[in-house]
C-alpha cells in the first residue's frame, strides 16, 4: 500500500500555488499578450500582397513552428550571451515564448481573416471605407469571434509550456516543484501534486473559454 505523506502535500501546496499565481500566471500573460501582438503583425504581412513583408513573415513562422521551444528557449537564454546580448531568466523566458505565440498564432488569426466572406469587403468599399477602415471596422471583429477558440488553446497550452522556463533558472510552479522534490526527496508526490495545480488552472481557464464562446454566440445559428 503506497503510504501518502499528507503533511507534504499540506506544507507544499501553498508554495506551489504561490508559484503559479506570482511566477507561472504572470510570465503567461505577459508572454500571450506581446505574442498576440506579434501574431497580429505577422498575419497582416501575410496577407497583405506585398511578396517581401508576406515572405518574411512565412520564414519567421516557419522556422518558430519547425523548432522545439525548448531549443528557442535556450537559443536566446544561452546562446544570445555568445554575441554580446544577455538577458536575464524571466525577459529571456517571456522573449522566447512570445516569439513561439506569434508564429503559431498569426496562423489562427491569418486563417480566422481569411473566413470572413469577400462580400463584407465589398461591403466596406462599398460605404466608401479605406482597406484599412474595412479591416479594422469590419473584418477583424468577424475573424475575433472565429479565432477565440484556438486562440483560447494556444493560452491554456503556454500555461503549461511556461514549465519549461524552470530550466532557465526562471522561478514559476515548476521551479518551486523541483526544489521541494530536492528537499523532500518524494518526487512523485510533489510533482503529481504539481501537476494537479496546473489541471486545475487550466480546467478553470477552459470554462472561462467556454463562458466567453457562449457570450460571443459562437455556436447559435442565425
Amino acid at each position: 500500500m503506497i503510504d501518502i505523506d499528507w503533511a507534504l502535500i499540506s506544507d507544499s501546496f501553498w508554495p506551489l500555488l504561490r508559484g503559479g499565481l506570482t511566477g507561472t500566471i504572470p510570465l503567461t500573460l505577459a508572454s500571450f499578450t506581446l505574442g498576440l501582438s506579434l501574431a497580429l503583425l505577422l498575419a497582416m504581412m501575410r496577407i497583405s500582397g506585398n511578396r517581401l513583408f508576406s515572405g518574411i513573415a512565412r520564414f519567421y513562422i516557419s522556422v518558430i513552428r519547425g523548432t522545439p521551444l525548448l531549443v528557442q528557449l535556450f537559443v536566446i537564454f544561452y546562446g544570445l550571451p555568445s554575441i554580446g546580448l544577455s538577458f536575464d531568466p524571466w525577459p529571456s523566458a517571456v522573449f522566447a515564448f512570445s516569439m513561439n505565440v506569434g508564429g503559431y498564432a498569426a496562423e489562427i488569426i491569418r486563417a480566422a481573416i481569411l473566413s470572413v466572406p469577400k462580400g463584407q469587403w465589398e461591403a466596406g468599399y462599398t460605404i466608401g471605407m479605406s482597406r484599412s477602415q474595412s479591416l479594422r471596422r469590419l473584418i477583424l471583429p468577424q475573424a475575433a469571434r472565429v479565432s477565440v477558440p484556438p486562440l483560447s488553446n494556444t493560452f491554456i497550452s503556454l500555461v503549461k509550456d511556461t514549465s519549461l522556463a524552470s530550466l532557465i533558472l526562471v522561478t514559476e510552479m515548476f521551479r518551486v516543484a523541483q526544489e521541494i522534490a530536492a528537499f523532500s526527496q518524494e518526487f512523485m508526490i510533489v510533482y503529481v501534486e504539481a501537476a494537479v495545480i496546473y489541471w486545475v488552472f487550466c480546467l478553470v481557464l477552459s470554462m472561462i473559454q467556454d463562458r466567453l464562446e457562449r457570450r460571443l454566440d459562437r455556436y447559435v445559428a442565425h
